[in-house]
């Protein structure tokens, strides 16, 4: 009875919360862009000044990852969104063309449900709350139960500066009774217009089967490759440096590390000189049977521990100095445990015969998990680029940079955001990295620039149903080739 009425409760609260959000949303509607990006901004700053608290509430509530890196990730969220965002015009006109007479005009989405996942708590709720305000709408959040304290602190954080700013509080809300059943009716209610979805795939998947608009991503899995030309210490440097970042939570992180097979003493010696711990085959076996479950599911127990915690958890004896464990690799799929996504300082090892070889790997990796998400390479050779550019099943294709904070828009000029999408390979709606122009849509006003008479007269002429494709060429060169051609097929008929 007490599991029952937590749900009545919840749901009751997501239909007050919805209410809320929809008045601030028509409240916003009327402000101007200059009045939006005061809110928006007002976020911004609140998320950098609370940013070391928020992310030390995090790594309290879920043990995940390093409060440094999250506070970077904050910082991330909050300025370096803003940062990028300031000046797009998403209210009123967005352009128009005389010549073509067509005006685009903005339009809010409206009430938008943010799924906040337990990896990246605070940073995703003031990126979402950022992307989703600048878009003109208000976004209610659907909280991760094991990091419902952190969300809800964000969300009070957001919420002043927005009330700092002059904006309704209720632009931004938190569910505060996390049920399954919640969730779905917020997902459902008639008053939502979309789902900004970051979380475990069986959500994401509850979300594009909930019949309302979704944009929302896959599990990431994404090969680094480190090409013959490419400079190796730098390399094993970035790879080591994303992958450990947050101890590896990002899903743009490699999973896996990849080489020509004769490049493989030279890089393993690297990656060993840079704190790598290469597993034995009996280390290899016992942390293979630990880090999935009976499903084949990534084991939640690996998720942003770091390498001594895990390696005592799969009953491990590794040195102190590790920084990641890497396990050699010969396969994928079921009974290859390392080829899956691994949100921990845990990377498998794979070699080929050439770069041939090589991109066929990369690609039966992310086709068995990973579709349309994150590739890396570290190389010198742009046509190297190329091949691996029309090959590779994923929407970032990072280079010569750590792909974890690549994938995210940190160190390259991706748009930078926390929710990644996958495109149609990967079931996403979209293979951007999400920002504002993704919520909201574009009206397009048409005048008219011709008459039915002048479409008539562009209508080629017909004769005994056929009709010319458009201005024929008779001059006398072009008639003369024509009749040289038609000789030359008589020729070979004969």
């Amino acid at each position: 009875m007490q599991l029952y009425d937590k749900d009545l409760l919840s749901m009751q609260e997501v239909r007050e919360l919805v209410g809320a959000a929809k008045k601030a949303q028509q409240e916003l509607a009327q402000k101007s862009q200059e009045e939006v990006d005061r809110i928006v901004r007002s976020i911004a700053n609140a998320g950098v000044r609370n940013a070391r608290r928020l992310a030390q509430m995090a790594h309290e509530d879920t043990g995940f990852g390093i409060v440094e890196d999250k506070v970077i990730k904050n910082v991330f969220a909050s300025r370096g969104v803003y940062e990028y965002i300031k000046d797009m015009k998403t209210i009123g006109e967005l352009g128009r063309d005389e010549e073509k007479k067509l005006r685009i005009i903005a339009v809010p989405v409206g009430v938008i449900a943010g799924l906040i996942p337990s990896t990246n708590p605070t940073s995703t709720a003031l990126f979402k709350a950022e992307i989703a305000i600048k878009a003109g709408n208000a976004i209610v959040f659907s909280p991760h139960p094991s990091a419902l304290r952190c969300i809800s602190e964000t969300v009070k954080v957001i919420r002043q500066a927005i009330a700092e700013a002059g904006g309704p509080e209720d632009l931004v809300s938190c569910i505060t009774i996390p049920t399954m059943q919640a969730t779905d009716n917020l997902m459902k209610h008639k008053d939502v217009a979309m789902i900004l979805a970051t979380g475990g795939s069986a959500m994401v998947r509850a979300a594009y089967s909930s019949g309302t608009p979704a944009i929302g991503v896959g599990p990431g899995n994404g090969p680094a490759y480190i090409e013959r030309t490419a400079d190796i210490p730098l390399a094993v440097k970035r790879i080591l440096d994303s992958k450990t970042f947050d101890n590896g939570t990002i899903c743009a992180s490699e999973q896996s590390v990849i080489c020509d097979a004769d490049m493989r003493p030279a890089i393993q010696a690297e990656m060993e000189k840079q704190g790598a711990y290469f597993l034995n085959p009996e280390e290899r076996s016992k942390l293979g049977k630990f880090i999935l479950r009976a499903n084949g599911t990534m084991n939640p127990e690996i998720v942003g521990r770091s390498v001594q915690t895990i390696a005592k958890l799969a009953g491990l004896d590794v040195p102190e100095s590790a920084r990641v464990l890497v396990a050699d690799e010969d396969g994928v799929g079921r009974g290859h445990p390392y080829s899956n996504e691994k949100l921990g300082p845990i990377l498998a090892f794979y070699t080929g015969t050439d770069y041939k070889d090589v991109c066929d790997i990369c690609c039966t990796i992310l086709q068995y998990e990973g579709k349309g998400h994150t590739f890396s390479m570290h190389t010198k050779d742009d046509k190297i680029v190329d091949y691996f550019a029309t090959r590779i099943p994923a929407s970032r294709f990072m280079v010569n940079t750590p792909s974890a904070l690549g994938g995210i828009g940190g160190s390259t000029g991706l748009m930078p955001s926390l929710t990644l999408g996958c495109g149609a390979i990967g079931g996403s709606a979209t293979s951007e990295n999400v920002g504002p122009m993704n919520l909201l849509d574009k009206r397009y006003i048409a005048y008219g620039i011709r008459e039915i008479e002048e479409i008539r007269a562009s209508v080629p002429a017909c004769t005994d149903g056929v009709c010319t494709s458009g201005e024929l060429d008779m001059s006398p060169a072009s008639v003369d080739a024509i009749v040289q051609k038609i000789i030359e097929r008589l020729r070979e008929i004969d």
